[in-house]
This record gives C-alpha cells, structure tokens and sequence, in this order.
C-alpha cells in the first residue's frame, strides 16, 4: 500500500479519537460543575459558557501561531506537541476540584491548539493531488464520527464509571494518538517541504492574508462554523416545542443533533470524489447552497419526524464544505504555508463558534426560535451568494488546474499561488 494511503486512514482514526475526545464531554459538563465542582445551579450556565467558551478564544489567538511554527519547524513535531499536550489537559481536568481550576484547565487547552491543522497540512503535502479531495473528505468523515459517538461514549462513561472517567479516558486517546503520530508519520515529508521552502520562501500569515481566494475561504469558514452554531442555545427547546412537551428531551435532542454528522459520515468521502471530478469551488458552491436551502427547509415543519429527516438531508449537504474549503486552501497555498493556513482556517471556525451562540441567543430573545433555525440557512445561502459574486472572472473556476503546479510536490520551482 503506498505511504499516502496508509497515511489517509491513519489520519482519519487520529481524527475519530481527536473528534470524539472533544465532544464526549458535552452532555454532562453542567452536572460536572454542580455535582462535582460545587457550583450553585443558579450559576452554572454562566460558568458553563465561561467554561466552554475560554478554549475557543485562546485557540483562535493560538492557532495560527502554532500554524506557522508548524511550517517553519515540522508538521510532525507540531502535531505531537499538540497531541501530549491535550492529552495533559484533559487528565488535568479529570483531577480538578473548583470551577477555577477545569477555567484554566480549558484555557490550557486552547493554548494547546493545532492538531487539526498539523494533521491536515500533513495529508495535504503527502497526498497525491488527485487524490486530495478523497483523502480530506475521508478525515472529515472521520472527525464527524467523533463528532457523532463522543457524547454517547461521554455519556455511558460518565453512567457507568462516573464523569471524570471521561476525562481520562479522553486522555488515554490523546496519548495514543500522540504515540501513533510519532512512530507512525516519516520525517522525510518534512524535508521535502523544507527543500520547497528553501526555493521558495513564503511570505508569512500577513502574505497568506492578502491572497483573494484564501480570503474568501476563510471568510466562509468561519461564517459556516456562526451559521452551524447559531442554532445550538435554541435546538433543545425548538424541538421540545414540536413534540409537544420536555419528555426524554435529552435523548431526543441528542438524537436529533446526532442525524446532521451520521449523514455526514457517509457523505464526506464522496464529496471529495466530486471536488476533484468537477472543481473543489462548484463543489463548495452546491454543499453550501443544498445546505442552506434544507437548513430553510427544516424549519417548515410543525412536527418532530419531518424535521429529523430534512436535517438529515441537510447534513449530506454539509458533510461537503469543509473538504472543499481545505481542498481550495490547500491549492492556493505551497507546501510550506499549510500549516499556516490551516491554523488561520481554524481560528475563523473559532471565531465563529464563539459569535455563533451569541447570535442565536440574541435572536432568540427577540424572535421565535424556528426563525434562528431558519436563519442558520439563510446565512449558507447568503455566503454562497457573494461567494458567486466574487468568484474569479478568468480562469477555470475550481479547478486548481492553473493555479496548482506548486501543489504536486516533484516540481523542481513550483510557482507561487495567483491571487484568484
């Protein structure tokens, strides 16, 4: 099996425990603060956004530092710095006794930023261009099943053996995905890069900022991530409204937000497939606009089950923006500006986690909630929309063919990126 390969679907199980480390701890982060950290149920949603909300600030600040270390330095060595050091924080959360404590606790983690991006500048300086598309959609798949089965493994653990478990069984997946990467990923796909590097110097974050495309795609990454969230402070209560009452409105909501990932699961690979058949920017523009037309869609109906399905078909829909965004990245960027553009991408999806609550929540005050679940598409639609608008006028829109000789490692002086 060629090195690529294997490298793909490790990447893709580093990205299920990666995904699912993060998450499995969302169903019972209230009751962790009540019943183990004692605080008092009339503060706990102020400590429970203060709590939540700390990680995605600081990573945000972090992330495209540590990007362009990543770049500078190794790939490799950044994504195992990030690794251990999750791994720390997460068995430091499992041992803290004040809501203080598991504060710095997250903020620690924030600062520990960069797996993602480490993994994804990996994969997309080793894979064939070809074949970038699958290989993205592939580790998206991937970290949507984290995504997915995170809070049921977070929650049968905190049952059954109670909730700090979680946290070190978090822990023990940092550190074995920690292991993997350093016994696992070849130093030489560093050299390479620093031998590109060498014939041509990038120009930083600040360079990386002013090219038009990467723009875009960060614009979009982060109003996607908003429009995602926006709709988390009202779902719960949304669909207590359409079955009628709060019976089993914890499963029930856990269910419902689970559809959009299982959906997503299945659809990521073959949205990669697409991107390469037709053009990573098409692609993008018919995930966001199938996105944002089922996210009007499902706020139709007047009932639980019709809902369920149209998010359902929805998530098939978004399971193919974020392999496009990062197939486009990746082609508008050398070898040795993934690590920085990745940390970039993903401090605008940080951004956008933080505004998108708050955006749902003020809304929510002053309309009724199945308008912030609509607005959540009318958000993708309007992207889409001045995406279009501002596509580029003169050359084959999405395909990276004239944009993307740099992107094929073996050229002996790839050229930098247009500014499309």
């Amino acid at each position: 099996m060629p090195y690529w390969k294997a490298l793909v679907w490790f990447l893709t199980i580093t990205s299920v425990f990666m995904s699912a480390s993060y998450t499995m701890l969302v169903p019972f982060l209230p009751m962790y603060l009540i019943d183990e950290l004692g605080v008092a149920q009339s503060d706990v949603n102020i400590w429970s956004g203060l709590i939540f909300s700390i990680s995605f600030l600081i990573s945000a600040i972090m992330a495209p530092i540590w990007g362009a270390l990543s770049d500078k330095k190794s790939h490799k060595a950044m994504a195992v710095r990030a690794a251990v050091c999750l791994a720390i924080s997460y068995i430091w959360g499992g041992f803290v006794q004040t809501p203080w404590e598991l504060f710095a606790m997250r903020s620690f983690q924030g600062f520990s930023a960069g797996l993602w991006p480490a993994c994804l500048a990996i994969m997309t300086s080793t894979a064939p261009r070809e074949k970038m598309g699958w290989c993205l959609g592939l580790m998206q798949g991937g970290s949507t099943a984290g995504g997915v089965f995170g809070p049921m493994i977070g929650g049968i653990l905190a049952e059954f053996f109670g909730m700090r478990a979680s946290f070190y069984f978090a822990g023990a997946a940092l550190g074995m995905i920690a292991l993997g990467l350093i016994f696992f990923i070849k130093g030489e796909e560093q050299k390479k890069i620093a031998k590109s590097a060498d014939k041509k110097k990038s120009g930083g974050s600040l360079k990386l900022l002013k090219v038009p495309v990467i723009q875009r795609m960060l614009f979009a990454a982060g109003v996607v991530q908003l429009a995602v969230m926006l709709v988390q402070p009202v779902l719960p209560l949304y669909i207590a409204e359409l079955q009628g009452s709060m019976d089993n409105i914890v499963m029930v909501s856990g269910i419902v937000f689970s559809v959009v990932g299982i959906s997503g699961i299945f659809a990521a690979p073959m949205w990669g497939r697409l991107g390469t058949n037709i053009g990573y920017r098409w692609t993008l523009y018919v995930a966001l606009l199938g996105g944002g037309l089922f996210g009007v869609i499902q706020a139709i109906p007047a009932a639980i089950t019709p809902f369920v399905i149209w998010r359902f078909v929805g998530g098939i829909f978004m399971a193919g923006i974020f392999p496009a965004i990062n197939s486009l990245l990746a082609e508008n960027t050398l070898p040795n500006e993934r690590g920085r553009v990745y940390g970039l991408s993903y401090a605008a999806q940080q951004v956008g986690s933080v505004a998108g609550p708050i955006a749902g929540g003020l809304m929510a005050t002053y309309w009724n909630n199945s308008l912030v679940v609509m607005a959540h598409g009318f958000v993708m639609i309007l992207l889409v929309v001045m995406l279009y608008l501002k596509r580029p006028k003169n050359q084959d829109p999405g395909s990276g063919e004239q944009i993307n000789s740099e992107a094929s490692e073996p050229a002996e002086n790839p050229p930098a990126p247009k500014q499309n």
